[in-house]
């Protein structure tokens, strides 16, 4: 076999270990982008802890085809770039947030699809994703609703000791 045969296949290797150890991959067409909106974009994902990575359609079709995966056959088109995201919610939400900060980028970089999960999300999916708040604000909102009923009887049965007083 030859050289570039074998790695061919050493990427889509690559590209499966990234796809099983992420909870999402974020697939965006991305056109004219510059070096430095690029580079200003990978590293909100690194922040976030994921990974936006071009990759060639046809490496990334191989490798979901290798996964049993065959619903992005029509996604895999153009200037494709792939974001691998250890949650469900982040890599949508920080291209959503980067095209709402940045209006330049909002022509530039549009979701194409998602793989969430083991299931395919079309570009719908992708905003209605991006709009669910991180995990931690969830989290912290849920607290927030446990805590206010608490808080509320607390403060009447302060009122009646103080009118007992």
């Amino acid at each position: 076999m030859s050289e570039n045969f074998e790695a061919k296949k050493a990427v889509v290797e690559e590209i499966k270990q990234k796809i099983g150890a992420s909870k999402s991959v974020v697939l965006v067409h991305y056109e004219r982008v510059t070096a430095a909106e690029s580079t200003d974009l990978r590293r909100k994902f690194q922040q976030a802890q994921c990974e936006y990575k071009v990759y060639k359609n046809t490496l990334v079709r191989k490798a979901f085809e290798e996964l049993g995966v065959d619903k992005f056959h029509d996604d895999l088109n153009g200037a494709t770039a792939f974001v691998f995201c250890p949650d469900e919610t982040s890599g949508c939400s920080i291209l959503a947030k980067a095209a709402k900060e940045t209006p330049a980028l909002q022509d530039k970089l549009v979701p194409k699809s998602a793989y969430v999960d083991g299931a395919y999300v079309d570009a719908e999916g992708v905003k209605k994703l991006a709009a669910i708040p991180s995990r931690e604000v969830l989290i912290a909102k849920m607290l927030g609703c446990l805590q206010a009923p608490i808080a509320n009887f607390a403060y009447v049965l302060k009122a009646i000791a103080d009118q007992k007083s």
